[in-house]
């Protein structure tokens, strides 16, 4: 039972992953908290659940719809919610975000409706057993396509021209945009990359529970959120460490503790974290001007 177990946190922690990476590199180019990344994943789940159902696509290229939407999303996010506000407060940063929010969740209850829908059967699900490890054909899709789109990202980071303007633009966005960097395109990017990543975990998770709804993000959202804090805000590596973490211990806590508080162990391992490494695991201290 513990190896089921923990095959379960393993799927959980590839999801929470994929979606805190969003959210840290959201944070690594801008210095944003970007909360309406949870509704986003939300809004790819319906998007892949559309492209299934009304336009017939199979599930891969169901998912690169969802994503490619997701996409478009992020893109209209950063230019008409957070360009305007960009060198405001960031208390005017934060509530556009929690505006942006709200305003995907009521617009998915308006083109989807605000009932739960059922998300179809795409394939045989399957139960396999590696070395003690019981793990359903699904689970193990999570983690190979979270293994794949990370590879792909950290490879678009370190070895190509706009990877490499993202670094830049991370370390000093008014020195990179004296240096002939195009900032709002690589900003753009970002929101871009960030929202194809959350869409795909919405996609994934929708497949996995076969349900989808206007609210799923909120939640996922949140501890997706506190992962990449775990991990280090703006370190990736950090917030797939932090993503597995907090799968695992989700999974491991409901199953020998109490189902009842699989939520509030999130926030228990943050407050841990947090006492004995403040920055997050792989976080470093930062300077800033004030």
């Amino acid at each position: 039972m513990f190896m089921e177990h923990l095959s379960n946190g393993i799927a959980l922690g590839s999801i929470y992953a994929l979606t805190a990476i969003g959210y840290t590199m959201v944070y690594g180019i801008i210095r944003l908290i970007n909360f309406a990344h949870g509704d986003l994943y939300m809004v790819g789940a319906f998007l892949t659940l559309t492209a299934i159902t009304i336009l017939n696509l199979p599930i891969a290229a169901a998912m690169l719809f969802g994503m490619a939407g997701a996409a478009l999303f992020g893109i209209a996010i950063a230019k008409f919610a957070y360009s305007p506000v960009f060198k405001a407060p960031r208390i005017s940063l934060f509530l556009s975000a929690i505006g942006v929010a709200i305003f995907l969740e009521n617009f998915a209850m308006l083109v989807w409706g605000p009932e739960t829908q059922s998300f179809p059967e795409v394939m045989t699900n399957k139960i396999y057993n590696f070395a003690g490890f019981r793990m359903s054909t699904i689970q193990i899709i999570i983690i190979v396509v979270t293994i794949v789109l990370v590879s792909v990202l950290s490879y678009i980071v370190k070895y190509t021209k706009m990877g490499k303007a993202m670094r830049c633009v991370s370390q000093d966005m008014d020195t990179a945009r004296l240096m002939g960097i195009n900032t709002n395109r690589v900003v753009y990017f970002t929101f871009a990359l960030g929202s194809a990543l959350g869409a795909t975990a919405g996609a994934l998770v929708g497949m996995y529970y076969k349900a989808v709804f206007p609210m799923m993000g909120f939640v996922p959202g949140l501890k997706a959120f506190i992962s990449a804090v775990i991990g280090g805000i703006g370190s990736i590596p950090g917030a797939m460490i932090g993503g597995m973490l907090m799968g695992v211990s989700e999974s491991l806590g409901a199953a020998y503790v109490s189902s009842g508080y699989r939520d509030a162990i999130a926030f228990v391992i943050l407050i841990i974290v947090l006492l004995f490494k403040p920055t997050g695991i792989l976080g470093k201290t930062m300077k800033e001007k004030v």
